[in-house]
């Protein structure tokens, strides 16, 4: 037998598999007990929203490079966040000229399409 410990949307399962001649059938494995998934530290408090031009993921990935820090002036097309997706960077660059008010991620962040990244005033 062996035991594997497997993680599924933050739930623990300590599994049991059987190892064996195979007889046609499925191998059953033993009922798993969740355990209680160790809690992230939490975060610290983020400004989310402090501009009112908000600069949102335009794809799903994971935040790569942060290229704007919150007070810096940056113009259109200006990189602010860099994302990576299937193994590419993409820029998500300021839609208009303006200040960084705040941002709102994290490098190593992962990020759904339309998340808020940074807000500009």
């Amino acid at each position: 037998m062996k035991n594997y410990t497997i993680t599924v949307n933050g739930n623990v399962y300590d599994v049991v598999v059987e190892e064996g001649a195979s007889t046609g059938a499925a191998p059953k494995a033993a009922p798993a007990a969740p355990k209680a998934a160790p809690k992230a530290a939490p975060a610290a408090p983020k400004a989310a929203g402090a501009g009112s031009v908000k600069i949102e993921a335009g794809a799903a990935g994971k935040v790569f490079k942060i290229e704007a820090n919150v007070g810096q002036a940056v113009k259109k097309g200006d990189a602010v966040v860099i994302l990576e997706a299937m193994k590419m960077e993409i820029p998500v660059v300021a839609p208009q000229d303006g200040t960084v008010a705040s941002v709102d991620v994290t490098v190593g962040d992962p990020v759904e399409a339309g998340a808020l990244l940074a807000t500009l005033n």
